[in-house]
């Protein structure tokens, strides 16, 4: 049985897990854009669409199941026009 408590715990992990994906999903679009000319760049670029598959599927999930994009810290990211 899920308490009040655990249900707020979970809300909380979903907030800041979201917060930190896309945190670093940012930041990995930095990254590739350094890396341009390097050879580093397809590394930073397979890295960035690690990020990319990650949140599109988070979205996805989120959206299938009514929670709204705000209680994952995903509602200001589209990673189509934002990581692409």
């Amino acid at each position: 049985m899920t308490t009040k408590s655990d249900e707020t715990l979970m809300a909380n992990y979903l907030l800041d897990l979201g917060l930190l994906i896309k945190e670093k999903a940012f930041e990995a679009k930095k990254s590739r854009d350094a890396s341009m000319g390097t050879a580093d760049y397809d590394y930073e670029l397979g890295h960035l669409m690690a990020f990319y598959e990650i949140v599109s599927l988070m979205q996805q999930q989120a959206d299938a199941f009514g929670i709204p994009l705000s209680k994952v810290s995903l509602e200001n990211i589209d990673p189509d026009k934002d990581l692409l």
